[in-house]
């Protein structure tokens, strides 16, 4: 079974993003099992930080992440 993104996202029920620093953002996943996925993302050069798109880019780290978990748990025997 592939996990697709739009089935993952069927599993959260909340995200929230926090701009650490200057250039640093972190999304939390909390996933409908209540579980936590956190996802993070960073520019070099603070000149170029965008709110929207480091927040895009910690939130696509944190769906990697529930892929990993998924793979996982679903080989455990």
């Amino acid at each position: 079974m592939k996990l697709t993104e739009e089935k993952i996202r069927e599993h959260i029920v909340k995200t929230e993003f926090s701009k650490l620093g200057e250039k640093t953002t972190v999304c939390l996943l909390t996933l409908d099992c209540w579980f936590e996925v956190v996802g993070s993302s960073s520019c070099v050069d603070k000149e170029e930080y965008s709110q929207e798109i480091w927040n895009q880019i910690a939130e696509e780290n944190a769906i990697n992440k529930c892929r990993e978990l998924y793979w996982f748990v679903a080989h455990l025997d």
